[in-house]
């Protein structure tokens, strides 16, 4: 005999069964518009995952919490009579591949490969419905051919500000195309990982140094691609509000995008015919600027930086160099500057203020510089403290509030041409002054910057680019995909090239030309992968027009109809993929202005001691182990029963385990086992009516997991079906058809039980035959769930002695009776005091039996 615990139901033997039969039926494949089993008539719904990156750990249980709850709506959806696209694909071009692949000598695209099917494999075995045939990975050559496709349409395009639209580059009228092209090369400053042989993204530096490996970072000028994502700020601002997103993701992508009105200033350089221009969202309080700060990279400053301040400059910068964006840009660390030496004048009084550079502007900013109002700005007032600069105030609060560090509106003072007004008037008149004198003009900012586009990494997407005479060139469309050469050697160079550039062979595109070797970052297979996954063996246009016509539909802007994922990509992701969307709309690819239509952001998932699940704590639970020990089934079950989707809630086994407690009772709701130890269907299950009780309790039960699934509510809609196996439990004949009803709500959270214990109902009984995936939703009868019967409490003397059940419309007389009548009342009054008592009816909630005291009867 096997030492191994017997197990409460067979999940071991079952889900195998089931994950194999709906491989071999397909019975999750959503065929496109001219397909074979395509339906006209049936509505479309989109469901996508944001697309995971196979690293090498494999999942762990935070992973399937989002792709559950979307499988849970996309079998919901399928049952509701919709055509149901659930795809699923690999985010796979990445650091870590590479890095492995220098440290061990193996190409990444075979680390990818086990990776990736080493993450499928656990998919599958979770039971998710995702249709297959749609599988794609960013680093396929037939997938990334597309992905440069789409950067020679951005490549080849400008931003028309008359329309406010991307239009083909051939429209453009002006002599220098490459200058307003929506994809250019720049040179600015960066996070240059020398160990990595990269740059990184901001989010990639922590404290300094790279998130992966851990190496030192320095700020350093190099040329780069970049995308004009600026130019669609407007749009990307204005176009949120029609979608259905949490409030608090739409804060974080406008809090990026940063838009302030203000005026744009020029401060004329002392002794130089060069101007600083500086925007500021507070031009009234401009007599109050006593100081300018440039940002340490800024053009002017090697232009204006006096010989005695040379060497202290030199060595700020170089300080700064070795510092991240979101280190200099901390509000609560120290100020820190240098003095230049050099002076501006400021155009509203015409003083000479000292012109500094300190680390906290960022060139990238607005103009890389700001002009100083120590009164009233709380980081300008800090610097000025420390370095003693003058502090003059220009606003005056109108309540208690001390005026030196006031930031809000108030009354001008200080200030000539504004004295007295109020700071929303003064704003309009010193905007309008500087304009009559050509000193400054009305301005929109925006704190977003254009996209760094280019990695020094082999693996990723190579460039469609070549250079020829030191100017770039697209390559033709003929000649995509542009596949990376193969490489002996995965390391960094060390002198900032890529590792193409190791190709020579490959890099020599011709005799005059030769090819770009950055690579894309990772966003960009990440950018368009929702519209592949709509065609995605398509090879002569990156989507077919009619495909993206009906699973991008609809009449909202935003094609995905339910997008699920993390908040870690909140605002890039989500910004980087509109903003290619909209291109592509605006030349006439897509049909629609906005990617994704609903956003729906799981919570974290915390070890079993409240911390963050890592390697180091020691705290990552693989679903593997928990599907060994419970099933697949009481797997998602628990993922969504742990709470609220959005929340963050600890993982506990001790849950799990009574999830599966649940589902072992469903089995044997239906389920027995006889003399030899094998399950059949229980004697009890009979075709029979359910009672009115039953009735009810079903109809209850359809009620509440619909609306829970439409509201992502799945803690409940599966406590909900807990207590309907309460209610069927240990009663003496189970009605068919509320099985059969059951079943199938069930069917969407525990797939497997739901489908064995269907199959097996089928073949006793005639009444239903097919897959139960293929069976309609329930519908609940309002009718049957309308109180008929009320509890009324009964108490005597206001102390409780009983509880009795009377139809809803009972009149007071019919109470009276039925209280007075209960043996448990009549066991404390007796016959003798009946004609004597009084009773209270509180409609269908109380009735109070009230015994006079002996005065009372006396009196009668």
């Amino acid at each position: 005999m096997s030492s191994e615990r017997r197990k409460p139901y067979p999940f071991d033997q079952i889900e195998p069964k089931w994950q194999a039969i709906w491989e071999e039926r397909q019975l999750f494949h959503a065929p496109n518009p001219g397909e074979k089993g395509f339906d006209a008539a049936k509505p479309k719904f989109y469901i996508l995952d944001m697309f995971p990156y196979p690293s090498g750990a494999g999942l762990h249980v935070v992973h399937p919490e989002g792709y559950t709850a979307t499988d849970i709506v996309a079998r919901y959806k399928r049952m509701r009579g919709f055509s149901v696209l659930h795809p699923m694909g690999w985010d796979a071009f990445g650091l870590p591949a590479e890095q492995y692949a220098i440290k061990s000598g193996q190409h990444p695209a075979v680390t990818t490969r086990e990776n990736v099917a080493k993450f499928k494999r656990q998919l599958t075995r979770i039971g998710f419905s995702y249709d297959w045939q749609r599988e794609i990975n960013t680093t396929d050559p037939g997938y990334y051919k597309w992905t440069q496709w789409i950067f020679l349409q951005i490549y080849n395009s400008w931003f028309n500000p008359e329309t406010k639209r991307a239009e083909p580059i051939s429209t453009y009228r002006g002599t220098d195309p490459d200058s307003v092209r929506l994809a250019y090369v720049a040179d600015v400053p960066v996070n240059w990982c020398p160990e990595l042989g990269t740059v990184l993204a901001n989010e990639e530096v922590v404290d300094g140094k790279s998130e992966v490996g851990g190496f030192p970072v320095v700020r350093r000028p190099m040329r780069q691609w970049m995308l004009r994502i600026t130019a669609y700020a407007e749009r990307l601002l204005d176009e949120l509000d029609e979608l259905d997103w949490p409030e608090g993701i739409k804060l974080l992508q406008r809090n990026w995008i940063g838009r302030s009105e203000g005026a744009e200033i020029d401060f004329k350089i002392d002794k130089s015919d060069q101007e600083i221009r500086v925007f500021t969202t507070r031009p009234d309080t401009l007599y109050g600027g006593t100081f300018l700060v440039l940002a340490p990279e800024h053009s002017l400053v090697d232009l204006i930086v006096t010989e005695e301040q040379w060497p202290v400059v030199r060595e700020y910068r170089e300080r700064t160099a070795r510092k991240s964006e979101l280190e200099r840009a901390d509000l609560s660390k120290e100020k820190t500057g240098v003095f230049t030496g050099a002076y501006a004048t400021n155009p509203a009084n015409n003083e000479k203020i000292p012109i500094w550079i300190a680390d906290y502007v960022l060139v990238g900013y607005g103009t890389g510089a700001i002009g100083g109002v120590p009164a009233h700005d709380e980081r300008d007032l800090e610097f000025a403290k420390k370095f003693d600069l003058p502090i003059v105030v220009v606003v005056q609060p109108k309540g208690d509030e001390p005026a030196i560090g006031f930031t809000g509106e108030g009354i001008a003072v200080n200030s000539p041409i504004i004295n007295g007004l109020t700071s929303a008037e003064a704003k309009k008149k010193i905007t309008a002054w500087l304009e009559e004198r050509g000193l400054g003009k009305c301005a929109i900012n925006y704190k977003l910057r254009d996209w760094l586009f280019s990695r020094q990494r082999y693996w990723g997407e190579p460039f469609p680019i070549v250079w020829e005479n030191g100017k770039h060139r697209s390559l033709g469309e003929d000649e995509l995909p542009v596949v990376p050469p193969a490489l002996d050697d995965y390391k960094p160079t060390g002198t900032g090239e890529p590792p193409l550039a190791k190709a020579k062979d490959w890099v020599r595109y011709s005799d005059k030309a030769l090819r770009e070797t950055n690579t894309m970052p990772q966003w960009a297979g990440s950018c368009w992968y929702y519209l592949r996954f709509c065609d995605p063996r398509n090879d002569q246009r990156f989507v077919g027009e009619e495909a993206e016509r009906y699973w991008m539909g609809g009449d909202k802007p935003g094609g995905v109809d339910l997008y699920v994922g993390g908040t870690e990509h909140a605002v890039l992701h989500l910004l980087y993929a509109r903003f290619w969307h909209k291109a592509l709309f605006d030349l006439g690819y897509v049909s629609k202005p906005e990617p994704f239509q609903r956003l729906v952001n799981q919570g974290i998932i915390l070890g079993e001691d409240n911390q963050k699940m890592s390697k180091s704590r020691g705290n990552i639970v693989n679903p593997d182990d928990v599907i060994d020990q419970h099933g697949a089934d009481a797997f998602r079950c628990y993922e969504m029963f742990m709470g609220p989707l959005e929340q963050m809630k600890p993982w506990s086994m001790r849950g799990v385990e009574g999830v599966a407690r649940f589902l072992a009772r469903v089995w044997r709701l239906l389920m027995t086992e006889n003399q030899a130890g094998a399950w059949e269907l229980s004697g009890k299950v009979k075709n029979v009516e359910p009672d009115k009780a039953q009735q009810k309790m079903l109809h209850a039960t359809i009620k509440k997991v619909t609306q829970d699934i439409e509201s992502f509510s799945f803690n409940t809609a599966i406590s909900q079906m807990m207590i309907f196996v309460n209610a069927f439990t240990n009663i003496e004949m189970i009605p068919l058809s509320a099985m059969r009803t059951f079943l199938i709500l069930l069917n969407p959270f525990a797939p497997h039980i739901a489908s064995e214990l269907s199959e097996r109902l089928n073949a006793k009984f005639a009444d239903m035959r097919g897959d139960i995936t293929e069976h309609a939703w329930p519908s609940y009868d309002e009718q049957l769930l309308v109180e008929d019967e009320v509890e009324i409490v009964i108490q005597v003397n206001g102390k409780v002695r009983d509880r009795m059940k009377m139809p809803v419309d009972a009149s007071r007389e019919d109470v009276e009776q039925a209280a007075l009548a209960r043996p448990k009342v009549q066991s404390v009054v007796g016959d003798a005091l009946t004609p004597y008592l009084k009773v209270i009816v509180v409609p269908n909630k109380v009735a109070n039996v009230v015994i006079p005291k002996p005065e009372d009867k006396n009196k009668e």
